[in-house]
């Protein structure tokens, strides 16, 4: 079961509504804070789902689970730490807790926790165990805490539902150090005709802007990130990293007009809130051991990637650990495999790119490759640090004096991938047809050869 039940009926009609008509008057363009630039320079993070779940072989837990069924025993987090590392991540995020409840740190709030497993004799922390493996791996480590809690008794009554809420964020964000990114959705599960709650989100985000400041918060109301509106590992195209707050005014908002602003963001928008895109390596997200055999395909996951980093966002790839407590060995041979297929030699590097400017709102940048190859994808990137800006470009290569369309495309932002059938280049072309203000600088440019 997924953990929404949106559809985006609207995307499309809204994706040609938010193609700029002409470049708008120079304006303070949102930009990323410090926090949101190295989010989005990460590219990809493993998402961990774990916890009681991962031995009753389901994907939602009902809240009455007997904590002792949750025995790792061959748990180690450095070894999840370093198959993120081999794999390009650069953080990991675990399920603190699920819908289910069931803490994995020992919460002083409640009894449905690892306190009351005998894994570790009762004395062990899977948070703890986590942010210690990032740190010594050198990522960042990142906890989701579900605000929907079939286990709590005071589930349904708001104010002392979200008194518990806030305690257990508490406890997550003062005792395991820095943490780097902090996940939300806005789960609530319980029907027309169950429980009552409803969550306090300001009361929430003021309180991780106060614990962690450096963090950066997700859910589809952002404030920092928001969901990419699917979990089949796609962003939308156009995808652009600025909002209207209003169009998405709490996590868990229903509509095709909500899922269409996740898809696509707003190149009018106020707020800097890029799109994380959420995908399992595998059919479900928990660990399934009938699942071993249904592991995504290496050319599966480097379409996610062309759709999701390739597409201005983030990949939040989710290899949930197995009952003794380790990533299965295919998932990380799966993931091996899939940076070394994205590793390329860059065509570009060292040339110069000779760039024109025609107007406010479109240049074009010119390279000779030195020699003619074969390429079949092209890497875009603008400096995101003045904001985002372009709306449309497209891509031209020469072998023989005449030009010809290689690919064309809308937004690019921190770095948009295109592939292309393979042609014979020695001269290289990309047109900035529209952007919705004066360009800053100069694209990054780089070419591929069909391996990539």
């Amino acid at each position: 079961m997924r953990r929404r039940d949106f559809w985006a009926a609207g995307a499309s009609a809204l994706a040609r509504a938010l193609l700029p008509r002409q470049a708008l008057t120079p304006r303070a363009l949102p930009r990323p804070t410090p926090s949101q630039l190295t989010w989005q320079r990460d590219e990809l993070a493993l998402f961990l789902h774990f916890g009681v779940n991962t031995f009753t072989d389901r994907e939602w837990g009902d809240g009455r689970e007997d904590p002792s069924i949750f025995n790792p025993a061959g748990l180690d987090a450095r070894q999840w730490a370093r198959a993120a590392r081999a794999a390009g991540a650069r953080a990991l995020i675990l399920t603190a807790k699920h819908h289910d409840g069931f803490c994995l740190w020992p919460s002083a709030l409640t009894t449905h926790s690892v306190a009351s497993s005998p894994w570790r004799g009762g004395a062990g922390d899977v948070v703890r165990e986590l942010t210690d493996a990032c740190k010594q791996e050198g990522l960042r480590a990142g906890l989701y805490l579900s605000p929907w809690d079939r286990n709590a008794p005071v589930y349904g009554d708001s104010p002392r539902y979200n008194d518990f809420y806030c305690d257990q964020l508490t406890e997550l964000l003062t005792r395991y150090g820095p943490i780097a990114e902090v996940w939300f959705d806005g789960a609530n599960g319980e029907g027309p005709n169950g429980k009552k709650q409803v969550y306090d989100w300001p009361r929430v985000f003021s309180l991780v802007r106060r614990l962690q400041p450096r963090a950066v918060m997700f859910s589809d109301a952002g404030p920092d990130l928001r969901w990419c509106g699917n979990e089949s590992g796609t962003a939308g195209d156009p995808n652009w990293a600025t909002m209207d707050p209003a169009a998405v005014p709490y996590p868990g908002a229903p509509g095709d007009a909500v899922i269409a602003a996740l898809q696509h963001g707003d190149p009018h928008g106020s707020v800097w809130r890029p799109a994380e895109v959420d995908v399992s390596i595998r059919p479900g997200w928990f660990y399934h051991p009938a699942e071993d055999e249904r592991v995504k395909t290496v050319a599966a996951l480097t379409d996610i990637w062309f759709t999701s980093v390739g597409r201005n966002a983030k990949l939040l790839l989710n290899v949930p650990p197995t009952r003794d407590g380790l990533l299965h060995a295919t998932d990380v041979a799966r993931l091996a495999a899939l940076r070394a297929r994205l590793v390329g030699e860059d065509l570009v590097a060292g040339r110069r790119v000779q760039w024109r400017v025609r107007g406010p709102a479109a240049a074009t940048g010119e390279v000779d490759l030195g020699r003619t190859v074969t390429a079949a994808v092209v890497r875009l990137e603008e400096d995101i640090t003045q904001g985002q800006r372009v709306a449309r470009y497209a891509v031209y290569g020469s072998a023989d004096g005449a030009w010809r369309e290689l690919t064309r495309g809308t937004t690019i932002g921190h770095r948009k991938l295109d592939r292309f059938s393979p042609a014979s280049v020695r001269r290289l072309r990309v047109v900035v047809e529209d952007a919705i203000a004066p360009l800053p600088s100069r694209l990054r440019i780089g070419v591929y050869g069909p391996g990539n």
